[in-house]
């Protein structure tokens, strides 16, 4: 039996203003980069709070204080008790994987709106106590006389004090033992990636960035957020594009991964960032019961594994799936977001795309061709925005659908490695021409 799907209409999508971890933002939690933002959204429109059925937010470095962040979003906007709210974790991709979830939720029938989106606050990642001090703590709380704990006190030990750091354990793959930046050290290696290359990508990334904040493009995708101990201070755009940015300056900085003889840098790699994004999804039945006016359609989403440490190549093959389950090829899309995680990662995928020879030691059988310079990231990427892991694939698609908008085009492609060897991709059409 084939299951009929219905259409999904995407009403609208906002983010957070993004900053690099430890600056702006460190002392917001994870909850309240979302909260206001589907709060925002929402007053946009006539559905009363007790009539949204779900809200489903990705977050990778789910807090102690919050480990449901989508329930804690949903309370914290104002939305009623019997609205359910989870979280999804799927690494860099867990934005995608929460709107992808509304997606099939609302196709298959079992719901009419939800909001979805990401949330991370990765200046809060905590620092873990080392085994050995966890398990003196323990034992120091198991003694039960004064002379028991004194004894177990006694087995401390200066080094039992080092710091396990969460976010560099999270950025290192389990299975390969690589981290993030050496899984793109190895596509550098790989396919002749030099350093010049990724350096004169960043550059351009910082300047398309600069370009779109100071033409506005941004203004219709971000919510200003209230921050601060009596929330005095306002931050309305990204902390992160740099205007001063050249490919000199950027040929300057010290490769941080393999130090000796890598290319890759924190110049052009992705810093570690925090922010949200949310967008809503309602069914066709919603759209006309509240007379809503959808910005895009959602038409269709594929995730793919690959080796972990080749992660940086998921966009390939997510790309390529993603082309076989619509029959909408690449280059008939008006725009593409990939995210920027390493200049020399998305570099890979460009040669993917382009080359049979690359594509088919990822068993993809079509050569798609290199995405022109004119439709790629138009406004800049996560090399100069940031990549707040929990909200990029989210974050991608209101991008993509507000600059889909801006220019009357017809459809576009979203898509993203995931740490762990994955790829994501989503599909959507603009509605607004």
């Amino acid at each position: 039996m084939t299951l009929s799907l219905k259409d999904v209409y995407i009403v609208d999508g906002r983010r957070s203003p993004h900053a690099k971890a430890g600056a702006d933002l460190k002392d917001v939690a994870a909850p309240y980069l979302g909260a206001y933002l589907v709060r925002k959204i929402l007053d946009a429109t006539s559905i009363p709070n007790d009539e949204v059925d779900e809200v489903i937010f990705g977050n990778t470095g789910s807090p102690a204080k919050y480990p449901n962040v989508g329930r804690v979003i949903a309370l914290e906007a104002g939305l009623h008790k019997k609205t359910s709210g989870y979280t999804v974790h799927r690494n860099c991709a867990s934005g995608m994987e929460a709107i992808s979830q509304a997606y099939m939720k609302i196709a298959a029938g079992r719901c009419d709106v939800i909001v979805a989106g990401g949330v991370e606050s990765m200046s809060q990642m905590p620092l873990i106590y080392s085994k050995e001090m966890t398990d003196l703590f323990v034992n120091v709380m198991k003694a039960r006389s004064f002379s028991d704990k004194v004894k177990a006190l006694s087995a401390f030990r200066p080094p039992f004090l080092s710091p396990i750091i969460a976010i560099e354990q999270g950025l290192t793959d389990p299975f390969c033992g690589l981290n993030m930046g050496l899984t793109a050290e190895l596509l550098a290696r790989e396919f002749g990636i030099s350093r010049e290359e990724q350096d004169e990508f960043a550059n351009k990334s910082h300047h398309k960035a600069v370009t779109a904040e100071a033409e506005g493009k941004f203004a219709d995708e971000i919510v200003p957020l209230a921050y601060g101990n009596k929330l005095e201070k306002l931050l309305h755009k990204d902390v992160g594009p740099r205007g001063n940015s050249t490919v000199e300056g950027l040929a300057k900085m010290k490769p941080y991964f393999e130090r000796k003889s890598g290319t890759v840098t924190v110049g052009n790699s992705c810093p570690i960032t925090d922010g949200g994004s949310a967008l809503l999804f309602c069914s066709e039945e919603a759209v006309k019961k509240y007379n809503l006016n959808p910005i895009a359609r959602m038409i269709d989403f594929h995730f793919h594994g690959l080796e972990p440490e080749r992660m940086g190549m998921g966009p390939l093959l997510a790309m390529d799936g993603l082309v076989k389950r619509t029959g909408v090829a690449i280059q008939d899309c008006d725009l593409v977001e990939i995210n920027e995680a390493f200049a020399a990662q998305l570099l890979g995928v460009q040669r993917g795309l382009g080359n049979k020879e690359i594509a088919s030691r990822f068993d993809v059988d079509t050569v798609h061709g290199e995405i022109p310079e004119e439709k790629l990231n138009v406004n800049g990427g996560a090399i100069a925005l940031g990549h707040p892991v929990g909200s990029t694939g989210s974050r991608l698609v209101v991008t993509l659908m507000h600059e889909l908008k801006r220019r009357k085009a017809d459809k576009g492609i979203a898509s993203l490695c995931i740490g762990g060897g994955q790829g994501g991709a989503c599909l959507i059409e603009n509605l607004i021409k």
